[in-house]
């Protein structure tokens, strides 16, 4: 196993537990105790974890794993609901992506699509996530409009007033968030709050907004409030999704794809 799978393995069995013992993550992951003391005292160095004795924390309930780690977190069930929702986008509208791993998979379900292979534009797409840009701006038939902002390492997206200024001037027929959590009380939420305020806005400038989360989203609240459910047209999910989860959010008026 390569340095970075054990990396991506122990930091998604700490986001799992909260808690490694390195006896136990070395036989999880059939390496020496030695190699995960290691590992941990790397990531440890790049505050990815907090080291105890005899293995590693979370840093605390906000905790975010970084987006390149969690790209293979379901994966399948991502790539489903990715497809969906890029079923929802007629061509020619304003799509306004968040960044995260899920809406991702849209940007790229949608740059596969067959009826978006030429157009002037087929799609105009907004974004303040750095990596959804890099991938779409080579497909010649979207026109790609990049917020300003500061970068976040975390999620690859660009945050802040200069990110506000380009939101305040423009309207999008749809927006697709990815969100780390969305509950029918607590709406739709995120880590962190300047990320949240970027998506919050993002939403104010839709016609229509659609969340993209996974079933392990649902039912969970997160720091920074993104919107109410009842501001979500759309929900697309797994197959997962537990219907009493799904009937009281179809109840406040969300339309759920269950894919």
């Amino acid at each position: 196993m390569s340095r970075d799978a054990r990396w991506k393995a122990l930091l998604e069995l700490l986001v799992e537990r909260g808690r490694l013992d390195v006896e136990e993550a070395a036989a999880e992951l059939e390496v020496s105790a030695a190699t995960i003391r290691r590992d941990l005292d790397q990531l440890a160095e790049q505050q990815m974890l907090v080291r105890t004795r005899g293995g590693a924390v979370v840093h605390g309930v906000s905790y975010e794993l970084p987006l390149r780690y969690k790209t293979a977190r379901h994966a399948s069930e991502k790539q489903r609901i990715a497809k969906a929702v890029a079923g929802l986008i007629t061509p020619g509208e304003a799509v306004g992506l968040t960044g995260g791993t899920t809406t991702t998979e849209v940007a790229r379900a949608l740059a596969v699509r067959g009826d978006l292979a030429s157009g002037s534009p087929a799609l105009t797409v907004v974004t303040n996530a750095l990596n959804i840009a890099n991938e779409l701006a080579v497909r010649p038939q979207f026109k790609i409009v990049v917020t300003g902002g500061v970068a976040r390492p975390q999620s690859y997206e660009l945050i802040g007033p200069l990110a506000d200024g380009v939101l305040g001037q423009i309207t999008v027929d749809v927006a697709v968030l990815g969100v780390v959590a969305f509950d029918v009380t607590h709406g739709a939420a995120a880590h962190d709050e300047a990320e949240a305020a970027i998506n919050r806005l993002l939403c104010e400038r839709a016609e229509r907004v659609v969340v993209a989360a996974d079933s392990s989203k649902l039912g969970q609240r997160a720091f920074a409030r993104i919107c109410a459910a009842g501001a979500v047209d759309t929900l697309v999910t797994d197959t997962a999704a537990d219907p009493e989860e799904i009937r009281r959010f179809e109840e406040a008026g969300v339309e759920v794809l269950a894919v």
